[in-house]
């Protein structure tokens, strides 16, 4: 008999349209889905329920008992006002309160529960904000920001980052324009850009499986190791708990 897969929850992202279904969809990058599949997991889909832009956190925990593990996506900006900022910078987009609701309790209920966790750009911020931190709403224009590039990353020696990779430096395929500011509470940067911007955070004292990274590995793991071993690892730590 063929061993389970374990069940990776991806929470989903809101579209307002896409031509095969006609109408708005919940969707995830394909890339992403076929990343958690080669690495042995079952990637499902989960719809993002936060009435009023809330998310009950006993529901959430709920939800997320039947799975063995968590990956956060990429997506729009969080709404400044979730980390404390009440400006908002013009570059912002995509804010969806709803999304916003339900991706913080996903990561506070999965943090606190010690299921295994990754998290992928979006879901970096998120999580940084989850723990208390702040993000920089923009980098600072066209000339500074991280979109459709391909560059180098350092990873710290002695790393998880590094350890899973196994490597110290990669390329990593980036799309955003915000990263992090004041770190939360207990993280701590593993990888940075060339100028400075942090690219990887780890958590002190984790109870569980955690990596975050500000990249999308997913674009490249077709084709880079390097990149789906992240995945690979996130399935293996979901594993242990079967």
């Amino acid at each position: 008999m063929t061993a389970p897969r374990p069940l990776i929850a991806i929470p989903a992202r809101f579209a307002a349209s896409t031509s095969a279904l006609r109408y708005a969809a919940e969707v995830n990058a394909r890339a992403l889905v076929e990343a958690v599949w080669r690495a042995g997991g079952e990637p499902v889909t989960i719809h993002p329920y936060a009435p009023g832009g809330i998310a009950d956190p006993a529901g959430v925990a709920a939800r997320l008992t039947r799975f063995d593990g968590v990956l956060l996506p990429g997506g729009g900006d969080l709404a400044p006002h979730r980390y404390g900022d009440l400006g908002r910078h013009d570059s912002v987009y995509d804010v969806d309160d709803e999304q916003d609701g339900f991706d913080l309790e996903v990561a506070r209920q999965s943090l606190r529960t010690a299921l295994p966790l990754l998290a992928v750009c979006r879901g970096l911020q998120v999580v940084n904000t989850v723990l208390g931190g702040t993000l920089h709403q923009d980098m600072g224009g066209r000339e500074r920001e991280h979109r459709h590039m391909v560059h180098p990353v350092a990873l710290r020696p002695g790393s998880r980052i590094a350890q899973i990779t196994g490597v110290e430096k990669t390329e990593a395929s980036c799309y955003h324009h915000q990263r992090v500011d004041r770190l939360g509470e207990g993280l701590y940067i593993t990888a940075t850009a060339a100028d400075g911007t942090p690219e990887a955070l780890e958590l002190t004292g984790a109870q569980g499986w955690f990596a975050a990274v500000q990249w999308h590995p997913e674009d490249t793991a077709h084709e880079d190791p390097v990149q789906q071993r992240l995945f690979d690892a996130l399935v293996r730590a979901a594993g242990d708990l079967l």
